[in-house]
């Protein structure tokens, strides 16, 4: 007799590799044994100090209602509009803005909004593995398509290979998770002219969701464009908790594209409020919305995860590492030496040193690591990838 409901058990399915690996991957070893744990972007070091003092003064009451029920409050979507206006060149306003408990609050809201059982979202591969989940759970199928092999680059004649008349988003991640590749402005036109041509042969408008976490994470000067900016039906995901490393402070917001025409607009921004409060109220606390405008001044030192990059990235390319070079996020992606990653995760953990196989982004010959370890985990972890490196191997 089944207890649980189809879709949480489909979801389930999605998400079952990643839980396993999550309570597993440092089972039996003490704290004081790792040497080096670089596989989730948590922080290994105390927070921000201007992150303190703004949550300090966020939770100060200035009136009776500072801890009242709270949707999405005027004041941070204020701030929000003004400061996403500026660095994307565009014009939103405050009701374009969406508070969300963080970006996956963001992607759940849009994905819960804007499709229905039985449609279908297209996703990049590699890529985030909690979407399939959140859509599974929903009823609508997740639609997997490689990225370019070797640039790992959208690939536009794949992803119109995967359109049908029920395709109903297209998800770009970019800077992406795991690879840390940023889409050009060109690619991204591509990509819009695209789903123009798509949605008028079917009469069914094709939204994307632009998943961008890790924006304001970039190196080298690189710029960055987003699918805002060249295609009106875009909806833009954002989390706080990259770029303050506190992932644990679910702060975000989902915001409507400025180019989408006004009507559909306003349809949208009374439909996300009840998606959020149907999904289980789904803002952010008090505190963290009253510490916006502090929070929006913060950022994590980027020229000295920069730096960690360069040295990691630098060494294991040198020891026959094939690896991609990111151009944001504070991740490397790169290939298992003998294809087989949770081998080569194995084999490192028994150093103590700890990576994210490729199997959790349904990519096995290939692991991630993340760079918010600490100058000192990274120094620690390096005897242990230059012992299995390919230069070394037989």
């Amino acid at each position: 007799m089944q207890l649980t409901s189809t879709r949480i058990s489909e979801a389930a399915g999605e998400i079952g590799t990643v839980f396993k690996f999550f309570s597993s991957y440092r089972a039996g070893k003490k704290p004081e044994e790792v040497l080096a744990d670089l596989t989730f972007g948590n922080p290994h070091e105390m927070p921000l100090k201007g992150l303190v003092a703004a949550l300090g003064k966020s939770i100060q009451p200035k009136d009776a209602n500072w801890f009242a029920y709270k949707t999405s409050e005027a004041e941070p979507r204020e701030v929000i509009a003004s400061a996403l206006s500026r660095e994307l060149r565009l014009t939103f306003a405050p009701e374009d803005i969406a508070m969300t408990q963080g970006a996956f609050g963001a992607i759940a809201t849009a994905f819960a909004v804007l499709s229905n059982p039985g449609d279908e979202c297209v996703l990049p591969m590699p890529g985030w593995f909690c979407y399939p989940t959140i859509l599974r759970s929903l009823g609508v199928t997740p639609v997997k398509v490689l990225l370019d092999q070797k640039s790992y680059d959208l690939d536009i004649k794949a992803i119109e290979a995967a359109l049908t008349p029920r395709t109903r988003i297209v998800v770009v991640n970019t800077p992406h998770n795991p690879t840390g590749v940023i889409y050009s402005r060109q690619r991204l036109r591509e990509l819009a002219e695209l789903l123009e041509r798509k949605s008028a042969e079917s009469n069914r408008r094709i939204f994307i969701l632009s998943d961008e976490p890790y924006r304001r994470i970039r190196f080298d000067g690189v710029g960055f464009t987003s699918p805002a900016e060249v295609y009106p039906w875009t909806l833009i995901d954002y989390s706080y908790g990259k770029i303050l490393l506190a992932p644990g402070l679910r702060l975000g917001y989902l915001a409507l594209g400025s180019h989408m025409p006004a009507g559909e607009r306003e349809e949208l921004q009374g439909t996300i409020m009840v998606a959020q409060v149907a999904r289980g109220w789904g803002f952010p606390d008090a505190p963290l919305q009253h510490a916006v405008a502090d929070l929006e001044k913060l950022s994590i030192d980027i020229p000295r995860l920069q730096a960690k990059r360069n040295r990691m990235l630098s060494a294991l390319s040198r020891w026959g590492y094939e690896m991609t070079k990111p151009a944001g996020t504070f991740y490397l992606w790169g290939r298992a030496p003998g294809g087989n990653s949770v081998s080569f995760a194995q084999r490192l953990a028994e150093r103590n040193v700890f990576i994210m196989p490729g199997t959790l982004f349904e990519r096995p010959g290939e692991f991630r690591i993340s760079l918010t370890a600490t100058d000192e985990m990274i120094d620690a972890s390096l005897p242990g990838f230059e012992a299995l490196a390919p230069a070394l191997a037989g």
